[in-house]
């Protein structure tokens, strides 16, 4: 079939550039329109330092540049046609990009990059917490830029400068649209966080909601929108179903929009009829896109009539060019705004200034952290595990040794080619290192393992705060792509699809959806390239979320935490004792669990070793000597 009445031509503009000169060209794809209404959102969360984009993938490899020209021309748009858009970023914009990491101090450029996207609410995850210096650079810089935007709802920091505790920012916000005068009532809240440093302090949201300015704000009757921003997931969150039980208990008919983060997944949630949640994925991949239709309190003469009950739609959009430009109804030309040039043209002096290009060796072969399965010779962690660090466990004692690290502490694929500086810290970004218990019984040390995956029966209902580690370092595989599914290894319900598959799909998704799928055809009904492989998401709306239709990616299961046995005898039934080797960020969890098994060890039993190596150092390092270009 053909599709009718198209928004836009899906021809690929000839020539069309991502900003960075190194990013690949997007890749050319049906995509669906957006649902634009009376009120529209763009939404980001856990950047991560991504603003550089994506330089090895076509498909999220616009940058932060880019995405201020788009918000620009969205906002014209908004304008032209009497509407409205706001934008909002949920936190975690730092460590896990070369652009952030590799500067000394930390952030140096990325703080001047970020701020020159104009954001209406803006609140603090929990990566800006973790240093000190980190939640300083919030106080001293990001709230500074962004003024009465920023939000903080159960944050508080002891000012560097007097030492007394106070907000980071304000506690909520309320304001009126630019066009419509459309009330909104904004909170920003994180949520129960408690791996922060000590110069912060994180109030559980279950008691920040009792407090009287929160009661007295949710009472508020002439608000015709509240909006609940923050670092919280949207779904199965106890921390969002607190704040919109409290909010329906004040004002049971104001329509609720909640914008969440941390789990690095797309989602969208439905709390009731008239309150939705949205989450935007993680690394700059995704630009959330929410629009609300029907709100009370219209002041213009749009063309978006109200509607009796508040009508909420979602999509979410692939950060590249060629989404970009289309939903902007912009080609190369027209596209890029003076700003936005400028954004990315420091964005690329940055790069160059830290030389993330450089080269410590070349990878022979994609290595994949949920893409492929756990344990094989496409996985990351089975290369880590026994590749990495065997080999530079050997350089430093010849007694046996069980080398762990948790999952988590790996963030992201390594792709076939060139593994630069910044690839160390896209993989890994984090400053831990390793850490030394020596002549550990065997007969404890052999069980570790088995207690830090959850596995068997746990008496110590503690060990269960282990899924913690993977929350706070963002180890979720898409719950879009993902459900848990015997038998061994768990699997997505979605596979890789056959290109004919992949026709299918897109004459599906047309039959379903109509005229919110974009398309050119060949002239048979049938697009005349394969999907490419990308987000296929479910969610409470069922499956028509993504902008860009791709061909579904198989996604595997990980473990908590891997390990590797390192000198160890081929016989080991006369083995007494063993060195424990662990990456530092989980030795609360060794600790904790050698104490459930019997031996009883402290951080006076601690060493360091690896020479004080990074996880990022013991990467690198091994890549220098053994992936040569």
């Amino acid at each position: 079939m053909i599709f009718d009445n198209l928004w836009l031509s899906i021809a690929l503009v000839p020539g069309v550039l991502a900003s960075q000169p190194s990013a690949p060209e997007p890749v050319e794809a049906p995509l669906r329109k957006l649902p634009w209404g009376q009120l529209n959102w763009l939404a980001t969360t856990d950047t991560h330092g991504w603003h550089g984009g994506h330089l090895q993938e076509p498909q999220y490899s616009a940058d932060w540049g880019d995405y201020i020209s788009f918000a620009h021309h969205l906002r014209q748009r908004a304008d032209e046609d009497g509407s409205d858009l706001l934008v909002v970023d949920t936190g975690d914009r730092v460590e896990g990009n070369g652009l952030y990491d590799a500067s000394n101090p930390k952030g140096h450029y990325t703080f001047d990059v970020f701020k020159h996207q104009k954001i209406d609410i803006i609140t603090p995850g929990n990566h800006e917490l973790y240093k000190q210096n980190s939640s300083n650079n919030e106080f001293y810089h990001t709230v500074p830029n962004y003024k009465d935007a920023y939000i903080a709802s159960n944050l508080d920091i002891y000012n560097p400068k007097t030492g007394k505790l106070q907000p980071l920012a304000q506690r909520y916000r309320k304001f009126t649209t630019k066009n419509q005068g459309i009330r909104i009532m904004a909170f920003g809240f994180l949520f129960n966080f408690q791996g922060n440093a000590n110069n912060t302090v994180v109030q559980r949201v279950e008691d920040t909601i009792k407090e009287m300015w929160f009661k007295e704000a949710i009472q508020d009757k002439d608000v015709d929108l509240f909006v609940v921003a923050g670092h919280v997931p949207v779904s199965d969150s106890h921390e969002s179903d607190a704040i919109f039980k409290a909010i329906r208990s004040a004002n049971w008919d104001t329509p609720i929009a909640f914008f969440g983060g941390h789990t690095h997944i797309r989602d969208y949630h439905k709390f009731d009829k008239i309150a939705y949640g949205l989450e935007s994925g993680r690394y700059m991949e995704t630009i959330g896109f929410m629009s609300i239709s029907g709100l009370g309190h219209e002041k213009t003469s749009s063309d978006i009539a109200p509607l009796k009950t508040p009508e909420f739609k979602r999509r979410y959009i692939d950060n590249n060019l060629y989404s970009l430009y289309r939903h902007s109804g912009k080609n190369e030309t027209t596209f890029p705004t003076d700003l936005g040039r400028n954004v990315s043209a420091s964005i690329s002096a940055a790069r160059k200034q830290l030389n993330l290009d450089h080269a410590y060796g070349c990878a022979p072969r994609d290595y994949w952290l949920n893409r492929a399965p756990y344990p094989s010779e496409s996985s990351i962690l089975t290369w880590l595990e026994n590749e990495v660090l065997t080999d530079t466990a050997k350089n430093y004692t010849k007694h046996p040794q069980l080398i762990i690290t948790n999952t988590g502490a790996m963030r992201f694929d390594i792709f076939k080619g060139p593994f630069t500086i910044d690839t160390t810290f896209l993989v890994s970004p984090f400053t831990s290192g390793f850490h030394r218990l020596k002549n550990v019984p065997y007969k404890a040390a052999k069980q570790l393992l088995q207690l830090l995956n959850n596995e068997g029966k746990i008496m110590l209902s503690e060990m269960m705060v282990m899924s913690a580690v993977h929350r706070d370092l963002g180890k979720f595989t898409p719950r879009a792509l993902y459900e848990l599914a015997p038998p061994n290894p768990p699997v997505s319900r979605w596979t890789q699809q056959t290109t004919q598959d992949g026709i299918e799909l897109i004459d599906t998704l047309h039959r379903e959806f109509g005229q919110e799928v974009l398309g050119e055809t060949a002239g048979h009904g049938k697009p005349d390239k394969p999907l490419s492989p990308g987000y296929t998401t479910i969610d409470d709306a069922g499956k028509d979320g993504d902008d860009t239709i791709h061909a579904p990616i198989r996604f595997y299961d990980v473990p908590n935490c891997i390990q590797a046995e390192v000198s160890f005898p081929s016989d080991k039934k006369d083995l007494e004792t063993v060195d424990i080797v662990y990456n530092e960020f989980i030795e609360r969890w060794i600790l904790l669990a050698l104490r459930f098994l019997g031996e009883s060890y402290g951080v006076e039993d601690v060493e360091t070793t690896f020479d004080g190596m990074s996880f990022t150092d013991v990467l690198s390092e091994w890549v220098h000597k053994n992936w040569a270009c």
